[in-house]
């Protein structure tokens, strides 16, 4: 942030100007922006020449970069991080936009889990970029606990909650496991279950296993850790990552190496090994948040930008997460206030039904 406040202070009124037409066409037009394009555009009347000279001056700012020798210059990563914090003008939110989004609320005897499906499809369709739509975790207390092995790396553990909600859930279960361990491990948990939501559980596990560890089969106990593991750790899921859009990236005209990084992004976001990441962006600030290029680790491989905003339940706690993925020179000032009026949709949404 001081090093953006620094290299602002040093640009003059006609390089900002300079500096802000350039970006601001750059995103519009996906292309290196040249000195006689701006001509035509600046409140100043300045030669092609003196142009050239100060967007020479930002480039050696490392606001600017030249793609080509003799071509325009397009915003660096820093540039793009500078722009949208200080001169980024944020637009009132589109009421066409707005009806779309309002019209995926349907009727109230959809579950959640439906009406977020069709949250993402719609920010998906508006924005023209690819949505993320993180859902609450269910943390009704737990009636009932079965794992079924479904082969020698494979099994399905079956949560019956105490509201009435079932939820199935694969995982890859430590080597040796047989069904009599798996019967064990149920009924050790169940045994435990006593109305607790699973994070409770997990912690009253950890307990009863460091004192009966003795008294369980070793594979039986190996089983419910690494069970409960894939519950709360990396790779949990028992919240969902719901994304949509995808075509929209891979379907532009991007080059080969563009496409190429996406596919990567979404490889991983299709593995969830990074879900809790991405609900820690939101959790760790206030409001909408950009992440650009590198600047998170999550997307860092896709050379893409995150426009993420929270949503909060009832009792206004993070639960969830909404955002929308795309090249850097995504339209941050229409991006903004959709993603914001998602995210309140969605945490009214839930917040009604709680």
């Amino acid at each position: 942030m001081k090093e953006r406040n620094r290299l602002f202070d040093e640009m003059n009124d006609r390089s900002r100007e300079v500096f802000r037409k350039v970006v601001e066409t750059y995103l519009e037009l996906g292309e290196p922006v040249g000195s006689r394009t701006l001509t035509r555009t600046l409140s100043e009347k300045v030669s092609a020449a003196t142009i050239r000279n100060v967007m020479q001056d930002l480039e050696f700012l490392g606001l600017l970069d030249s793609p080509h020798v003799s071509a325009g210059r397009i915003p660096t990563q820093l540039g793009l991080r500078m722009f949208v914090d200080g001169l980024l003008e944020v637009r009132d939110l589109d009421h066409t936009d707005r009806e779309k989004l309002d019209a995926t609320l349907g009727s109230g005897g959809d579950d959640v889990g439906g009406v977020l499906d069709r949250v993402g499809a719609a920010l998906s369709g508006v924005t023209h970029g690819a949505s993320l739509v993180l859902t609450p975790k269910h943390e009704a207390p737990i009636k009932h606990i079965e794992f079924v092995s479904l082969g020698h790396d494979r099994a399905l553990v079956v949560l019956v909650f105490a509201d009435g909600h079932v939820e199935n859930r694969l995982f890859t279960p430590p080597p040796g496991q047989t069904p009599s361990s798996m019967r064990e491990a149920a009924n050790f948990l169940n045994a435990l279950i006593g109305g607790r939501t699973l994070a409770e559980l997990r912690n009253i596990m950890a307990e009863e296993i460091a004192r009966r560890r003795q008294e369980i089969d070793t594979l039986a106990a190996d089983l419910i850790e690494a069970g409960l593991a894939s519950w709360e750790d990396q790779g949990d899921t028992s919240a969902r990552l719901i994304v949509r859009g995808r075509a929209n990236l891979l379907g532009t005209e991007a080059e080969t190496e563009e496409l190429d990084r996406i596919r990567n992004l979404f490889d991983d976001l299709e593995r969830k090994r990074d879900i809790a990441e991405f609900l820690e962006l939101a959790e760790t600030g206030d409001g909408v948040r950009i992440f650009i290029g590198s600047e998170n680790k999550l997307f860092s491989l896709s050379g893409s930008s995150l426009v993420v905003s929270p949503y909060m339940n009832a009792d206004r706690k993070i639960i969830g997460a909404v955002g929308v993925i795309g090249p850097t020179r995504l339209n941050y000032g229409r991006i903004v206030p959709i993603v914001d009026y998602t995210a309140q949709l969605v945490g009214k949404l839930i917040a009604e039904r709680s």
